[in-house]
């Protein structure tokens, strides 16, 4: 299973998807790929991602791409009203009910600045829009009498990116925050990771047929 940006699909990559496919098959996989968009899988954010997943070619048949989510995920104010108020921070509540729809894909920094913020202008009047401050991000929550936009954590980020609140991240904050805007969201891996168990265990359970 490999993971790739939408671009993948434009029709000046062509000759590189055949040359992969081709690849693949000479090793005895069968290759699929499809646009999957991690809001369809709970995250609230949309991200966009081409996946690509390779099976042999006697397992092919015993995979089926993941079903999608029938309801929209959680809003970034729902997501994360419990971390903007940690320290606090009396706006909160008020900033979680305007935070009212999925954030814009999460991109681990703009090119630019190299720093840890939330991406170029056109991502940060995204941002904007859901009340947020996207030039830096903040080592810890607003306090109480904080005034004004609040900026994201890189906790708060990585829960946006589909990360249990327990997973540690290694380095400091632009480091961490590089591994975050870079990551394949969980649930979406999960969920094709899943459907190839599946197809795997169709292999076991031959070669236990075969062994018997």
């Amino acid at each position: 299973m490999i993971e790739n940006v939408r671009g993948f699909l434009s029709a000046v990559f062509e000759d590189y998807r055949n040359g992969l496919r081709d690849q693949l098959n000479k090793l005895g996989y069968r290759t699929d790929w499809r646009l999957l968009n991690a809001s369809e899988f709970g995250v609230p954010q949309l991200r966009p991602r081409v996946v690509i997943v390779a099976l042999r070619k006697e397992l092919v048949d015993a995979f089926d791409w993941p079903e999608v989510s029938p309801h929209n995920p959680p809003t970034v104010g729902e997501t994360l009203a419990d971390l903007m108020a940690a320290n606090g921070w009396r706006g909160a509540k008020a900033w979680a009910d305007q935070a009212s729809d999925i954030a814009p894909t999460i991109v681990g920094g703009s090119k630019k600045h190299g720093g840890p913020d939330l991406g170029p202008t056109r991502a940060r009047r995204a941002w904007a829009a859901l009340g947020v401050e996207g030039k830096s991000l903040f080592n810890e929550a607003p306090g109480p009498e904080f005034v004004g936009i609040p900026r994201l954590t890189v906790r708060m980020v990585a829960r946006l990116q589909g990360f249990p609140d327990d997973w540690k991240f290694h380095g400091g904050k632009t480091v961490s925050y590089r591994q975050v805007g870079n990551a394949f969201p969980p649930p979406v891996a999960k969920a094709v990771a899943r459907n190839i168990k599946v197809a795997l265990s169709v292999q076991k359970h031959f070669l236990v047929r075969a062994v018997a």
